[in-house]
């Protein structure tokens, strides 16, 4: 079993990163990575309703266990600040390209973006945070990135755009799951440039031949 920062089990399906989420043992940036694809794609909240259901059902059959220290366990809840409100949920601006929840993470919104280049026809702007390294990519039309692995786990939700790799096509509101097992290259699609926000918990290994690599870091 790979064990990560980000989660301490592997994940390597959709189904177990909702489980997680669920669960609550998704640190936030990869929750709220989860929170943008729910909102991108609605329809796949059955899915989250079915496990917090069941949730709810086992934490209701589990037996009764005594508080230690009962008192000052109630003080201290009482004494805490008040939780911070969720977030009101709006509907998304119409020409917004960034999910709510993203744009509540960093602040600002796609054209703000402070991109920094890093190869040709790629830019990316970055922050570490929670334990993990959070990204924007953009990536030009037609643009393949080095074909890498990973030395952790790496969650990316495409927001705009999309790409192939050897897995098949990722397009808007899709997460696609890569870690140490996962050998790919990315292809970002023809008519139109893939934006995406990562969340990832190691570096890349960069792998496929010496040629292929010059090719793809001089674009």
């Amino acid at each position: 079993m790979t064990k990560t920062d980000m989660v301490h089990e592997q994940i390597d399906t959709i189904d177990a990163l909702m489980a997680h989420y669920v669960a609550g043992s998704l640190p936030e940036p990869a929750r709220v990575l989860v929170q943008c694809h729910l909102e991108m794609k609605p329809d796949n909240r059955s899915l989250v309703n079915s496990l917090e259901l069941l949730a709810g059902e086992a934490l209701e059959s589990a037996p009764e266990a005594a508080i230690a220290d009962r008192d000052g366990r109630l003080a201290a809840i009482f004494s805490s600040a008040s939780p911070v409100p969720a977030l009101r949920t709006v509907a998304r601006p119409e020409n917004a390209l960034f999910p709510q929840a993203l744009r509540a993470l960093l602040g600002f919104e796609a054209e703000d973006v402070p991109w920094r280049r890093r190869l040709p026809g790629f830019k990316e702007y970055s922050l570490d945070m929670d334990g993990c390294e959070v990204s924007l990519m953009w990536i030009r039309p037609g643009r393949a990135l080095p074909a890498h692995t990973h030395k952790g786990m790496e969650l990316i939700l495409i927001l705009d755009g999309a790409f192939n790799d050897e897995r098949g096509r990722f397009g808007p509101g899709d997460i696609s799951i890569a870690d140490e097992t996962v050998d790919h290259r990315p292809v970002a699609e023809k008519d139109r440039p893939c934006i995406a926000f990562a969340v990832s918990d190691g570096p890349v290994k960069l792998t496929g031949s010496f040629r292929q690599m010059i090719g793809d870091l001089i674009g």
